[in-house]
């Protein structure tokens, strides 16, 4: 939900006015200001053109707050403090509820920022009145989901420093595939050179043996990668580098194991079974279907967050 730019109550200090800008809260503040008297008449003496509490109203006189059904001589003038009586206020509707019909939103300022829950802020009920710069797309809860070049600049800061630790494991299998690489390169040269027929585009069957183990390793490293950060922190490096986490999309705070099991074992499969061929083909395209899915999910989910019902969300 958007709020038009100018002075609303500092939500950190109810004392005070903050100036919203229309997106974000700036350093500008001011005193509050006073709120006008509902009245014009003084304190104490009825209003111009109201006639006094008891009184019969002229023609075309309405009296300005309820009046009792019986005139009463002891009764104080109208505007007067009369008798102490609680005050009958209409319910309003709590930070994050729905407003109830007829029902207006708090008039004076927003409420304070939220609180915390569970590592995760609490945010308002969707539907409800909100805060400035309340996402439009949020979990039932009411917190707001990440944007898609969020997601893409963590996957991308997560795959580095997934390799980087792998490397360690797979360094040796990826220099032999290195070495014989060049070594395919100079024979496929020196076939040409002689005109000879050119081999086949397949990769001969030998070369498998240098890549199945990278693939193993590093599938196995980037699933431990991402079932340990985000069920110890809800997030990974990358999506902590741009404040994202994850959560499951019915339940605040860290998700649970069975979910984060989930999401990266889809990746995993992807990564072994892409070296079949044929197969490695089309899941390439479900690879490739998988990262542009939150674009037009009315969920922002992408296919591997719909099995354990997993949401990217704003910290």
């Amino acid at each position: 939900m958007s709020f038009p730019v100018g002075w609303y109550d500092d939500p950190e200090n109810q004392t005070q006015q903050r100036y919203w800008d229309g997106s974000v809260w700036t350093d500008q503040r001011r005193p509050r200001e006073q709120q006008p008297s509902p009245y014009q008449g003084q304190y104490g003496q009825p209003a111009q053109g109201q006639p006094q509490y008891g009184q019969p109203a002229q023609h075309g006189q309405v009296y300005g707050g309820a009046q009792s059904q019986q005139p009463n001589q002891d009764r104080p003038v109208y505007g007067q403090p009369g008798p102490q009586q609680p005050q009958q206020q209409a319910p309003q509707p709590q930070y994050g509820q729905p407003a109830q019909h007829g029902q207006q939103p708090q008039q004076h300022g927003y409420p304070a920022y939220p609180q915390q829950q569970g590592g995760y802020p609490a945010y308002p009920q969707q539907g409800g009145y909100g805060y400035p710069g309340q996402n439009r797309f949020a979990t039932p809860d009411g917190q707001p989901l990440s944007g898609w070049w969020r997601r893409v600049g963590a996957r991308i800061i997560d795959n580095i420093l997934a390799g980087i630790v792998a490397l360690p494991f797979t360094g040796y299998f990826f220099w032999q595939y290195i070495q014989w690489m060049f070594d395919y390169l100079d024979f496929v040269m020196d076939s040409a050179a002689a005109g000879a027929q050119p081999p086949t585009s397949a990769l001969p069957p030998e070369v498998y043996k240098w890549i199945i183990p990278i693939t193993l390793i590093s599938a196995a490293v980037a699933f431990a990668y991402e079932f340990f950060f985000l069920t110890k922190k809800g997030a990974t490096p990358g999506k902590m580098a741009l404040g994202i986490a994850v959560r499951e999309r019915d339940r605040p705070g860290l998700p649970s194991s069975a979910a984060v099991a989930k999401r990266a074992g889809f990746f995993a499969v992807i990564g072994v079974l892409g070296l079949v061929p044929l197969v490695g083909t089309l899941l390439g395209l479900v690879a490739l279907l998988d990262d542009l899915w939150p674009l037009w999910d009315d969920k922002k989910q992408a296919l591997h967050e719909k099995w354990p019902n997993t949401n990217v969300v704003r910290t």
